[in-house]
């Protein structure tokens, strides 16, 4: 973790839903050898939710940067980081357990996943 993780420093909201999207990326870490032997079949339902909110995580960690626009081929996008705490904080309470995995990708905002998943439904 980062020195600078710190409630007086990033305040209490961002403090707060930082550490819970690193507990969800912690707990999924430590499901995988479990899920490599015996299958996600074998998991809890708890522990499922889990890994299917990591995964969801892990890909709206991958947001468009400029910077990555050569290699992506995705415009890179410029969001609030307000906006991306309150999607985050979302994610992580399950709000958006219902959308698929691939919706979280190479997008900017919460609601640029839900578009996103909007259309691949009616594909």
């Amino acid at each position: 973790t980062s020195r600078i993780l710190d409630p007086k420093i990033i305040g209490e909201t961002h403090y707060g839903v930082a550490r819970d999207v690193q507990g969800i990326l912690q707990k999924y870490k430590d499901l995988q050898d479990i899920i490599a032997i015996l299958g996600m079949e074998e998991l809890s339902e708890n522990d499922k939710i889990i890994v299917n909110r990591a995964r969801r995580i892990q890909r709206f960690l991958s947001q468009p940067f400029f910077v990555a626009e050569e290699f992506t081929g995705t415009q890179g996008r410029y969001v609030h980081l307000e906006d991306t705490i309150k999607d985050f904080k979302a994610i992580v309470a399950g709000e958006y357990d219902d959308l698929p995995e691939q919706a979280f990708y190479m997008v900017g905002t919460i609601e640029e996943a839900v578009q996103k998943a909007q259309k691949m439904k009616s594909k």
